[in-house]
């Protein structure tokens, strides 16, 4: 029996290993975090953003960061916004293609460069990927803000990518716990 129950725990972490694929976990602006002195459009150059990607923004408790549209991303509204959060350590998953708007709740920040564009791009390697009706397709990912002169600063994702190769391992996985109960 106590066989069995390992099959059963090193399967279901291998399936839930392979429900997980291809997805990034990006921490925002790297060590530097979501701070007025991170240069972002430097961040996220060369970023491709996808569905089941996760943004992470780590900040101060003194700074906050809000979701906002695009007019409010363009004029640094920080009233009309559609979430805001000053917990310090906000995780934002992106689950559907598109453009998504992110700024500092304080105006000056935001004035000041910290905020965040990006389009999110649909997966195109996720299994069962359902057609999405009107919804506009983005072209690529990245950002279209360019208000900030860029440096070169080095840039790493914390990246977690899981290849077809542990999908086939998880539905083998699987099989192998149905089959030892059999």
């Amino acid at each position: 029996m106590s066989k069995q129950l390992v099959f059963l725990v090193f399967g279901l972490i291998a399936f839930g290993l392979a429900i997980t694929s291809n997805a990034n976990t990006y921490i925002v602006g790297d060590n530097s975090g979501w701070d007025i002195s991170t240069n972002l459009d430097t961040w996220q150059r060369g970023k491709k953003f996808v569905e089941g990607d996760v943004l992470v923004f780590q900040y101060a408790s003194t700074d906050s960061l809000c979701e906002v549209g695009k007019e409010s991303y363009q004029t640094c509204n920080t009233t009309n916004v559609i979430k805001c959060f000053s917990d310090g350590n906000t995780t934002i998953p992106l689950t559907s293609p598109g453009e998504r708007y992110f700024l500092c709740g304080n105006r000056l920040y935001c004035f000041s460069g910290m905020k965040l564009d990006i389009i999110v791009e649909r997966n195109q390697s996720a299994l069962a990927e359902a057609p999405l009706s009107g919804a506009p397709e983005a072209e690529s990912g990245g950002s279209k803000k360019n208000n900030n002169p860029s440096s070169d600063v080095p840039s790493d994702a914390m990246s977690i990518r899981v290849g077809s190769d542990l999908v086939l391992i998880g539905v083998l996985g699987f099989l192998g716990i149905l089959v030892s109960f059999f």
